[in-house]
């Protein structure tokens, strides 16, 4: 193993070893306290851009599933088509993996993608200096390469990594199915349109400012995706038009969930370090209902900033951040968690349910 450097923006360096494909990189440094699936979490449009360390000290011992594809074009045991994160920084990578449905090693894997993993750094020392500071840039760089090829010049926030994971063309899913529904690829995870296929509708998925208000169809979705919604006023435009002709039923996830708060007026702020884990605990206003719940994102809905039409839906019981809203008349709603929550708890898939209802 090649030795490598993770070197901050604020100048601190931790010293590790390369697991990966040799490649120097840069981008937003996040952790993620999950204790398993890092296989879905690769391959999450979600961590495009970004530098994903895991928390949990082993990572690698159950390998890697096969990447096959369904007969409707979703991967079987992935979230998308390949690994989106920029890199996969561990405490101590496991060389070998034993599973059922494992065929390679975390490592062949990366390589194969030419994805970057680094092993040996103390991980849990490096989330502290990011929960204490916010998440940063940083980059890998080995130290027997020549890293002057790495670009450093753009910063994470600056970039719009909807446009770069979105799809650039319709797909339709269970065509025929009867219902359908328009889902605005922002970076959509696959058990999102497997959700909402197995509760027997048509999934159009467009891409993320695509003008879908003169097609028929019965409600909308939003789906997930990375970066700074501030940087999506397509989608929102597209969205408020929307809002302004029609009371079709509106649901979104994650990015979706920042997207209809904007369009409902809200503005959106960094979290200083985010939430990427399984266990964030919300409750449901109004409600004593509180639910374990995945996530994945970096930014947040400022709810007081909310038109006098909408309210909150979902908290966040660690830190009182907003974590979904709902319209008061239109059947309008939304949660920053993964319901789907794959990999993860699936305590609330009950608002694909809500959301089928309402059609």
């Amino acid at each position: 193993m090649r030795n490598v450097t993770l070197v901050l923006e604020d100048g601190t360096e931790f010293k590790g070893k390369s697991f990966g494909y040799d490649k120097a990189v840069t981008g937003e440094v996040v952790f993620n306290t999950a204790m398993s699936g890092y296989p879905e979490s690769l391959t999450d449009p979600s961590y495009a851009g970004q530098l994903m360390t895991l928390t949990y000290p082993l990572v690698g011992n159950y390998g890697v599933p096969p990447f096959t594809m369904e007969e409707n074009g979703l991967a079987t045991f992935m979230e998308s088509d390949k690994i989106y994160a920029s890199a996969i920084i561990v405490a101590d990578y496991s060389e070998c993996f034993s599973h059922w449905n494992g065929v390679e090693s975390l490592a062949d894997w990366l390589k194969r993608e030419q994805v970057p993993g680094v092993t040996g750094i103390d991980t849990r020392q490096l989330t502290k200096v990011l929960r204490e500071h916010g998440v940063m840039m940083g980059r890998i760089v080995f130290d027997d390469m020549s890293n002057e090829e790495l670009d450093m010049s753009n910063d994470y926030g600056s970039i719009n990594w909807v446009e770069r994971v979105s799809c650039k063309d319709v797909i339709r899913y269970n065509e025929g199915a009867g219902r359908k529904v328009v889902l605005v690829d922002c970076g959509v995870k696959h058990n999102i349109i497997r959700c909402l296929i197995n509760r027997g509708v048509e999934v159009i998925r467009v891409p993320w400012n695509y003008d879908y208000t003169d097609m028929a169809f019965d409600g909308l979705f939003l789906a997930n995706g990375p970066g700074d919604p501030d940087l999506c006023v397509d989608a929102v435009n597209v969205l408020k038009k929307q809002m302004s002709q029609s009371r079709k039923p509106i649901c979104g996830i994650c990015m979706g969930n920042q997207l209809l708060a904007k369009a409902g007026g809200a503005r959106i702020y960094k979290l200083k370090y985010g939430h990427r884990s399984h266990n964030q605990p919300v409750r449901e206003v109004g409600t004593a209902r509180c639910y374990v719940t995945s996530q994945n994102h970096g930014y947040a809905v400022d709810a007081a900033t909310l038109g006098a039409d909408w309210r909150e839906l979902f908290v966040n019981l660690n830190d009182g951040s907003n974590e979904g809203i709902t319209h008061l008349t239109n059947p309008w709603f939304s949660s920053q968690f993964h319901p789907e929550a794959c990999s993860g708890p699936v305590d609330t898939e009950f608002m694909f349910d809500r959301f089928i209802n309402a059609l």
